[in-house]
């Protein structure tokens, strides 16, 4: 598990350790690492020219110390203060002592364009609100040259307690962040400022409860429903799938594929489109009575392709079982019966979905995600899945939101939510709680979506076919 934490419990871990410690003692922690990391992507440190953009903070101060450390290993190392009269002063007299140049910021062009590696230690983690006009014209000229660009802790102009860019920001190769996970390094937008995050161990002592959880294989692995010797298709759950349209027969078969691959025991098809998804899985269970009188499920999944059918999504809902909320089934939910319901919900709208459901514009949803996963949540006493390049699950009930990094852009494509949504209701049926499903559920699909596409193109089939393959890569 990859935990993350908020900038005020990082900072009164330091302050515990700094009080334990003798002064210093940590900056040079996080400088020695910060130098390893440097020479590990520099490859050779002699001869190298590395230039450290230096702010006024801490982060300057151990940009500092590691391009001492790296100076004295024969790098050519120059130090851009953006600051001078603020500069750390112990840090600047051991760069000096180790042979390296300090300079102002005025003069630092051309050392930018002949630098092999740029460290970016301009702003620490209470940064707020982009780069000031000064230190974002040095970043351009960065983007100008051939460096290649370390960030101390997370990159300077990205938000650390959410993720939030909210204007000029470094754009990183490599983040060494120390400690532990900043949730910005986690979300997107700011992730992709970060490049590669390598997160180096300076011996903070942090609570148990985190901002952010990010599931790793042997956590999803601990997770996933495998049936035993005396499972039957009942015991392993049975999905419901209330789904498609006249207009939209294709998505209650997406659906119904995840389902199946999700290691449903059983689906039952409740919708217009039975001839469609019997033609294409006959071991499907289908009715024409309605989602009361289908017959025993463990969990509904309504919404997908469903057009204006709000009769059949109200009567999912008033439902005593988990239910999976998509597409159609989020615009035709009624707010109070999703709030009312004693059995757990998802809700796995995308960027746009959520936007309507919050009634702010799409661009809100897109930089402030985890605001507006956390909101959808409080407001629906839900769970809710935000799909995105980072997808979030959050709980109505607080504590800390999962975040889900394994997709990729060959996802976005007609059907793969509809894919998703099958796959998260048989997890839902199996017995795992709406959090788990839903966290599992996104990590396997970015697997499957991965696997199917490989470098190229795939439709949402190919996707759902992959989903066995995610399953036995996890489980090794």
């Amino acid at each position: 598990m990859r935990s993350a934490y908020g900038v005020e419990t990082v900072r009164a871990a330091e302050r515990a350790l700094m009080a334990r410690l003798p002064e210093g003692a940590l900056m040079q922690r996080a400088a020695a690492g910060l130098a390893a990391a440097c020479a590990d992507l520099l490859g050779r440190v002699y001869g190298s020219r590395v230039v450290l953009l230096v702010g006024s903070g801490d982060n300057g101060g151990d940009a500092l110390y590691a391009g001492a450390r790296l100076a004295r290993r024969g790098a050519g190392v120059t130090a851009v203060l953006l600051a001078p009269e603020r500069a750390h002063a112990g840090g600047l007299a051991a760069l000096r002592r180790a042979g390296g140049v300090v300079g102002a910021a005025g003069s630092a062009e051309e050392a930018l364009l002949r630098a092999d590696l740029v460290v970016d230690g301009i702003v620490g983690i209470g940064g707020k609100g982009g780069l000031r006009p000064e230190a974002a014209r040095l970043v351009e000229t960065v983007r100008g040259s051939r460096a290649a660009v370390v960030a101390v802790d997370l990159p300077s102009g990205v938000e650390a307690d959410t993720g939030e860019v909210r204007g000029a920001a470094v754009r990183a190769d490599l983040t060494v962040t120390f400690g532990t996970y900043k949730p910005g390094l986690l979300v997107d937008p700011a992730r992709e400022h970060a490049g590669v995050v390598r997160l180096v161990d300076i011996g903070l002592e942090l609570p148990a409860d985190a901002e952010l959880e990010a599931l790793q294989h042997a956590d999803v692995a601990r997770l996933l429903p495998v049936p035993a010797a005396e499972s039957d298709k009942y015991r392993r759950g049975v999905v419901g799938i209330a789904a498609g349209s006249a207009r939209y027969p294709g998505a209650a078969v997406l659906a119904v594929a995840g389902a199946l691959r999700g290691g449903a025991g059983a689906v039952r098809y409740v919708g217009p489109a039975a001839e469609a998804v019997i033609a294409r899985f006959p071991e499907t269970l289908v009715s024409d009575r309605g989602p009361a009188k289908a017959g025993r499920v463990q969990a509904w999944v309504t919404g997908p392709g469903a057009g204006d059918d709000a009769a059949t999504v109200a009567e999912v809902l008033a439902s005593e079982v988990p239910v999976l909320l998509d597409a159609d089934g989020l615009r035709l939910a009624e707010r109070d019966a999703v709030r009312s319901r004693t059995a757990p919900t998802l809700m796995t709208p995308h960027a746009g979905e959520a936007a309507a459901l919050l009634g702010v514009a799409r661009e809100e949803v897109e930089g402030a995600r985890l605001a507006a996963v956390r909101e959808l949540a409080a407001v629906y006493r839900a769970t809710v899945l935000l799909k995105g390049s980072t997808t979030l699950v959050a709980d109505a009930a607080g504590g800390a939101v999962r975040v889900n990094a394994t997709g990729t852009g060959w996802l976005a494509t007609a059907g793969s939510g509809d894919v998703l949504s099958g796959l998260g209701g048989s997890l839902l049926a199996s017995g795992l709680a709406a959090r788990d499903a839903g966290s599992v559920a996104a990590y396997l699909h970015g697997l499957a979506g991965r696997f199917a596409a490989e470098g190229a193109p795939a439709g949402a089939h190919d996707v759902a076919d992959r989903i066995p393959s995610a399953w036995r890569d996890v489980r090794r």
